[in-house]
């Protein structure tokens, strides 16, 4: 074979070589119903579900379709509920550690509970004490008014015991917010009982301990 004509011929083969170690795109065309493969995209393809074929006709990758509107949104909805769980997932991790730092055994749990308990009984009982002091006080304004009673009162007198009642009433809201801080601590605490029975795989006592019961 003369010179001239075998370096095309090399340039020929190695193109033919390298295409057939190449990928090919394959799809189905809508408007013949046959198949159409290109080493790249082929316009028929463009917008359809496409394979992508290595030189042995085995399948790399599938694309699918494009997403309808109601595809994309479904989609992005479900993205949101995972990256929520994630998050909610991220932050229950957050909280074990932390419950495992915070207590080194169980007893750590009884003893916490007992001291916030005890918080909150006394100042339950400073308010009770207030709430008497004040009626104390409010008793001798009342027998003050027994004078008064076919006249109108003075207005110093008047506005004692306005000023007496309104305390009354603000320290009984607050005596009811301290007993539901005592119904929340002890909801915490038998949920972190709970929790750390969990995450520790140790059996929790046949009957844990009960929260001290709020005085009256």
């Amino acid at each position: 074979m003369p010179k001239r004509l075998l370096v095309p011929l090399l340039i020929l083969l190695a193109s033919a070589s390298a295409n057939a170690a190449g990928e090919f795109y394959c799809c189905q065309d809508p408007s013949s119903g046959r198949r159409v493969c290109g080493d790249s995209l082929p316009e028929q393809c463009r917008g359809r579900a496409y394979r992508l074929l290595d030189s042995g006709g085995n399948i790399i990758k599938e694309v699918g379709p494009p997403l309808s509107p109601e595809e994309k949104a479904e989609l992005a909805l479900e993205n949101k509920r995972k990256k929520q769980l994630e998050e909610a997932s991220r932050e229950q991790r957050r909280k074990d550690q932390a419950l495992l730092d915070t207590y080194t055994t169980a007893q750590d749990i009884d003893q916490a509970q007992r001291k916030a308990e005890t918080d909150v009984n006394l100042a339950m009982q400073d308010t009770q004490a207030h709430i008497a002091d004040t009626r104390v006080k409010r008793k001798k304004f009342e027998e003050e008014a027994e004078f008064y009673k076919k006249k109108a009162l003075p207005a110093d007198l008047e506005k004692n015991l306005r000023a007496l009642d309104h305390e009354i009433k603000v320290q009984q809201e607050l005596l009811a917010v301290k007993k539901g801080e005592f119904d929340q601590i002890k909801a915490k605490y038998d949920a972190d009982r709970k929790r750390y029975f969990e995450l520790t795989g140790r059996a929790p006592k046949a009957t844990p301990p009960a929260g001290t019961a709020p005085r009256q």
